[in-house]
């Protein structure tokens, strides 16, 4: 008995087929040129483009020929970053496992604090992240790294948007504390929250630089273990440089 190959899914091969198509003629192509080079049937082809145009993947021009939609810049832009990070993943393991502590790299971006990676393993667990970094800049060392390094504008912005919630009785919830707080930090560019997100576990963090679009490198460790501070704080800063070094690198 023959052995059987792998289950293929004609519909998606025949629409990057004719993504193929119409990524080869810049000035755009019409439906029934597409179908001939895809070597699609034409019903097939309308179909497909009508649903490729509909997600943004491909767009109709006024003269009724096909050309590649902006969709696709999200793909593209997607894979740049998963290429950047995969170069810093090693960096971040080396920190988690130098330290014992779990490492997180964090990003702003569109007004908002996102989570890119977390670098964790069982005898390095990462903080029990029971709210989002994305509303929680204000008791988090990364998030506070990145508003300490923000300008008036952007921090103001993010602080009109986020409550500053009670997450521990140690949460700094008053603005004028939390600024006077970020502008007097000790020892930058290192910041600290110490049980202000989760009571057990302080954080420390850095800043770090994907060009233009600014991040943070920190790490999470129990408070029993807070006498490590400032092993954490020289070894944290280098491997900040390094990530992102690892992050400008354009190929």
């Amino acid at each position: 008995m023959a052995a059987e190959g792998p289950l293929l899914i004609a519909s998606v091969q025949q629409a990057f087929r004719l993504m193929e198509a119409v990524g080869a003629h810049e000035g755009g192509a019409p439906a029934q040129q597409l179908a001939r080079e895809a070597r699609l049937p034409p019903t097939t082809t309308y179909h497909l483009l009508r649903t490729l145009t509909h997600d943004g993947y491909v767009r109709q021009l006024e003269d009724g020929g096909y050309v590649l939609g902006d969709r696709l810049d999200t793909l593209q832009t997607g894979g740049r970053e998963q290429t950047q990070l995969s170069r810093v993943r090693p960096a971040l393991a080396s920190l988690r496992d130098d330290l014992s502590a779990a490492a997180y790299l964090t990003f702003y971006e569109d007004g908002e604090i996102r989570v890119a990676e977390i670098v964790d393993s069982p005898q390095a667990p990462r903080v029990d992240i029971w709210v989002g970094f994305e509303d929680s800049g204000h008791a988090t060392a990364l998030g506070k790294c990145l508003l300490r390094e923000l300008g008036d504008e952007a921090r103001n912005d993010y602080l009109s948007r986020h409550a500053l919630a009670d997450l521990t009785p140690r949460t700094i919830t008053g603005r004028s504390e939390l600024l006077q707080r970020l502008d007097t930090s000790p020892r930058p560019p290192v910041v600290t929250d110490m049980e202000e997100y989760s009571l057990g576990t302080y954080c420390v963090a850095v800043p770090v630089f994907r060009g233009q679009t600014l991040g943070s490198l920190g790490v999470s460790l129990r408070v029993d273990r807070l006498s490590y501070i400032n092993h954490v704080r020289d070894r944290l800063i280098p491997a900040a440089k390094r990530v992102t070094r690892g992050l400008s690198l354009t190929i």
